[in-house]
Parts: structure tokens; sequence; C-alpha cells
């Protein structure tokens, strides 16, 4: 079972809870259960046809989920995950 860390930006939208603990076996299922407990969460998250969004990253035990092989990987037991949206600006 995953742990999931919540960064600050997107903690508005699961009441505040910095972890949360989850029974997916890999990442469709970690969104699905994410967005279920926390609808307001799904915009944010996944696209209208409920794919995985690209503007924020996934990293499971401090590696990066697409080399570790993306939607394929299976969560084993102590696994923490860290959903980080990606955070762009600055100025002209």
């Amino acid at each position: 079972m995953p742990q999931v860390r919540i960064p600050a930006p997107l903690q508005r939208f699961t009441d505040g809870a910095e972890a949360v603990a989850c029974e997916a076996a890999n990442l469709p299922a970690l969104l699905t259960e994410l967005t279920t407990r926390f609808p307001e969460l799904k915009d944010r998250l996944c696209e209208p046809d409920g794919r995985p969004r690209r503007f924020f990253n996934v990293y499971i035990n401090d590696e990066d989920i697409r080399f570790l092989g993306g939607n394929n990987y299976e969560f084993a037991a102590g696994d923490e995950v860290l959903i980080l949206p990606s955070i762009a600006g600055g100025s002209a």
C-alpha cells in the first residue's frame, strides 16, 4: 500500500492532508482512488478522458516514475509516492 505525499499547493483539495494512504496497485488506479476520495483533485491531475495530465510529475521513493515503467509500475509495500505539480513562472 503506497503512502502518497500531497504537496502544499494541492492540500487545499485534500482537506489539508499532507499524506494519504492508498490501496492502489499502479498509477492509473492511484489517480482513480485519489480523485474518488478528493473529487476536486480530478481537474488538477486528470485530462477529461481520465489520462494523467502532463503538468505534474510522480516520484516513487524519490525516483521519477517514468524511469520505473510509468503506468505499468506496480507499487510495492512501503512505497512513498510524491505528486509534484509543474510550476512555471517568472517575469519578462
